[in-house]
This record gives C-alpha cells, sequence and structure tokens, in this order.
C-alpha cells in the first residue's frame, strides 16, 4: 500500500472521522472490531477504511484480528499488573487525553444544509459526471480472425448476441478481460485509445462493431452493454459528503489555530 505523509493534525483528523462514524468489520470472541479500531493503522497512509479497495480491505481485517487475539493474549498473561505496563500506560495518558479532546472538537463542529448547498453550488463542475459507455470486447491478434468473430455474431440472433459475445471473449479474446466476458465496465470519452473510445460511443446499446477496430493492442469487436448520457449529481445524493468534506475543514482549520495560540505562550526549545 502506498504511503503518503501527513501532518498530525490530518492523521488525527482521519481517526476522529472515522470515530464518528464507526463502523462493525469483524467479531473477535464476541468483541467487536469497528472502523474506529483501524483508523490507527491507516492514519499514515492519509486514507480512511471505507476508502480503500476490497483486497486491501481485508488484509486490514484479517490484521485487526490478529491484533485482537494477541491482545486477548496479552492481558490473560497478567502483563497488565506488571510495572513496565502501569509506566507504558502513564506515558499513554496524554495521547488518551488529546484523541478524546479532539473527538470532542470535532464533534462540536456543525455544517448546516445552506453551507453545503453553497459549496455545491460554487463548485458545480466537481458533481458533473460526463457520458459514460458500458461496453465488452474480444482482443485478437489477427484481422482475419476478428472478421471471423464478427461474422458468427452476425448470425447470432439479437436476443442471444450477448451470451454469445461474452462466450466468444472467454475463448477467443486475448486480452486480460476475456475471463469476465471482455466486461470493461463503464468508462467516459479518452480513458480508452482513440481509436477504440471513438467506436465504442458510436455503437448505441445491443450493438457491436461490424468492423474490427486496431489499436496498438491488436484487433477488437467491441459490444455496447450502455450507455449514459452527461448528468449532473443531485445535490441530495452528496450532500452527506459535502458536508463530512466541510466538517473535517472547519476541524482542522480550529486544530491549526488552537497549535498556533498555544505555540506563542508556550516555551519551546528545539534540540535539533
Amino acid at each position: 500500500m502506498k504511503k503518503i505523509l501527513v501532518s498530525g493534525v490530518v492523521a488525527l483528523g482521519l481517526m476522529v472521522s472515522s470515530a464518528a462514524a464507526a463502523k462493525v468489520i469483524a467479531k473477535v470472541n464476541g468483541k467487536s472490531i469497528t472502523t474506529e479500531d483501524v483508523a490507527p493503522m491507516l492514519a499514515q497512509s492519509g486514507t480512511r477504511f471505507e476508502q480503500l479497495p476490497p483486497n486491501i480491505k481485508q488484509k486490514v481485517v484479517d490484521q485487526a484480528i490478529e491484533r485482537e487475539l494477541l491482545k486477548e493474549k496479552a492481558v490473560k498473561s497478567g502483563v497488565t499488573k506488571s510495572k513496565e505496563f502501569k509506566e507504558a500506560l502513564e506515558k499513554l495518558k496524554g495521547d488518551l487525553a488529546l484523541e478524546v479532546w479532539m473527538r470532542k472538537q470535532y464533534n462540536s463542529i456543525k455544517v448546516s444544509d445552506k453551507e453545503a448547498k453553497s459549496f455545491y453550488k460554487k463548485n458545480i463542475e466537481q458533481f458533473k459526471q460526463p457520458e459514460m459507455v458500458h461496453a465488452r470486447h474480444i482482443l485478437v491478434k489477427d484481422e482475419a480472425e476478428a472478421k471471423k468473430i464478427i461474422k458468427e455474431l452476425k448470425k447470432t440472433p439479437k436476443s442471444k448476441l450477448k451470451e454469445k459475445f461474452i462466450e466468444l471473449a472467454k475463448t477467443k479474446s486475448v486480452g486480460p478481460s476475456g475471463k469476465r466476458g471482455g466486461d470493461l465496465g463503464y468508462f467516459k470519452k479518452g480513458q480508452m485509445v482513440k481509436p477504440f473510445s471513438d467506436a465504442a460511443f458510436n455503437l448505441k446499446p445491443g450493438e457491436f462493431t461490424k468492423e474490427p477496430v486496431k489499436t496498438q493492442f491488436g484487433y477488437h469487436i467491441i459490444y455496447v452493454e450502455d450507455k449514459k448520457p452527461a448528468s449532473t449529481v443531485p445535490f441530495e445524493k452528496v450532500k452527506d459528503k459535502i458536508k463530512e468534506q466541510l466538517k473535517m475543514k472547519k476541524f482542522q482549520e480550529t486544530v491549526k489555530k488552537e497549535v498556533e495560540k498555544l505555540k506563542k505562550s508556550a516555551k519551546i526549545k528545539k534540540m535539533i
């Protein structure tokens, strides 16, 4: 996982925001593990659990489960009664106090619907979605083979076309999407190489290219499953995300101002 250095305020902010909307992601011997519990593990990367890809989420959950099992083992071993534990706990008091204080600061911040709507209007370009197409393709290296596949597709009844296309993609395509029936999901104009993109956006849903489309990767036969016209995401669909974003911004500004104020009255001496 790529690591990105973030400021202390941002890192703590990530933990605070995660705590505000904690979700149970696993249970170990009856004890719940939440997104709040794994937030410290992710703070260095500047990423929240919800933003992780599925495979990385699974790894994080596995690590959290292992950690919880080891914590149980440590407690049962009696280490909490040791001198070392009590000394470590004393050192942690300041960090724990800071985390609780930060959480209270975060929870005290309010963002109104009016503020969110104002942000939405001023930044409307962020919420515009371009025209999208959902396509499948069959990639072969030889033009003659591509034409042979097209000929076979032309003979296929329209009601069976998608099924046939998927079958041929799985058996004929040399591209990595072949095992998925050639499925490329939704993409916007310019996201694919130009000849491919142009051909895909010129098709209607349920149509396929009647001539091979040549690119640097080989020869493609493209089938379009669906199209989404350009649109703007309605405010109600993004309102909560906007409010969360504005709340985090206010929180970071509040903490930054407090830090600057504290620096002015503190006696600080750097030793390096």
